[in-house]
């Protein structure tokens, strides 16, 4: 009869306490959408999707840091991105959820995705959110990881994600991440741009093909890429401290500077252009910003650089007419199936 009362008395407090949370979330919706912050938590459905994760494991039984869970399978709609509660029909459940982490059970644990070092709730959200509310710090959940070689954090923005998304897209097609486990993460301020790295490395897969009479695959060619193109390159534009003079740019969008500032020579002068080289290339940086060069720059012994912009772009053509080349061949070949198993077909 105790433990009824007092488990009473503790839904009529989570009640107070719902009430609280839920004006706190309206007031923090408002002041995030002023300021332009995410004010919802983000769909585990579409971060999976997004960053091509397909691949999962289960880790066992873990303490988590609250503040580290930002999203859910299915109720993402439901709670702000830090957990407090949106809808008046949560009341009920909510109040039952406080009473009972007030009892002498406490709450069971809940069940999470975890990507990179981010979580999303599969069963559970209304404990993290009774939870967060009376000032736990970690939560103990079953927890399924799904593993990434993107960054996340906990604030990132729908731009950021998209993002994030299209450097997913960009491993995903050269494999960088298999075959080059450890490399540093090409990041780029535009994503569009993307798709010139995979032009460069489209042309290297066709050189190095030429060059071994044989059929190199991309990603074959994309670890050839990084380890004798970009490497190279990164390891200049760190050694010359090229990123203090970027004004918010990466050390990749250098890289796609200098690569094309050498195509852009190339193409103006044609044949007649002296080899170039990434040094100097960034001597060229440098000079349009009126900033010293260091006489060790001017006697690098890097390699040239010899690819133009024409052949950038002909090799991303060219990527593109074999798949469309191929997906052309599999429609047929499903039309010729459905042709077969049609006793009405000719």
């Amino acid at each position: 009869m105790s433990d009824d009362h007092s488990f009473q008395m503790s839904m009529i407090e989570g009640k107070n306490r719902f009430n609280t949370a839920r004006a706190r979330a309206f007031w923090k919706e408002m002041i995030n959408f002023v300021r332009g912050k995410p004010m919802e938590l983000l769909s585990f459905d579409d971060i999976r999707s997004r960053l091509r994760l397909r691949e999962e494991s289960y880790k066992g039984l873990q303490d988590i840091p609250l503040d580290k869970i930002v999203g859910s399978v299915g109720r993402y709609k439901e709670f702000t991105r830090d957990f407090l509660p949106k809808k008046a029909t949560m009341q009920e459940r909510w109040s039952r959820v406080y009473a009972q982490a007030n009892s002498l059970t406490g709450l069971p644990p809940i069940d999470v995705y975890k990507v990179d070092d981010l979580y999303f709730v599969r069963d559970g959200n209304h404990r993290v959110s009774v939870a967060r509310q009376i000032g736990a710090k970690t939560i103990q959940a079953h927890v399924t990881e799904l593993p990434t070689t993107i960054d996340l954090r906990p604030d990132m923005s729908p731009s950021e994600i998209e993002d994030a998304a299209a450097y997913a897209a960009f491993l995903e097609e050269t494999q960088l991440d298999k075959t080059r486990p450890h490399h540093q993460p090409l990041m780029l301020s535009e994503r569009s741009r993307y798709t010139d790295l995979l032009g460069h490395i489209y042309l290297y897969q066709s050189l190095l093909s030429h060059e071994q009479n044989r059929e190199v695959d991309l990603p074959t060619a994309a670890a050839h890429w990084y380890d004798n193109a970009y490497r190279p390159a990164i390891t200049l534009i760190r050694k010359y401290e090229m990123t203090d003079i970027l004004d918010g740019r990466t050390e990749t969008d250098l890289y796609i500077w200098l690569i094309d500032h050498l195509r852009d020579l190339r193409e103006q002068m044609g044949d007649y252009t002296p080899s170039r080289t990434i040094s100097d290339a960034i001597e060229d940086f440098l000079k349009k910003r009126n900033i010293p060069i260091p006489d060790e720059l001017r006697q690098e012994k890097d390699s040239s650089v010899i690819l133009s912009r024409t052949q950038i772009m002909r090799a991303i053509q060219l990527k593109q007419e074999q798949e469309d080349a191929l997906e052309h061949d599999l429609n047929g070949m499903d039309n010729g199936h459905m042709a077969d198993d049609d006793p009405d077909s000719e």
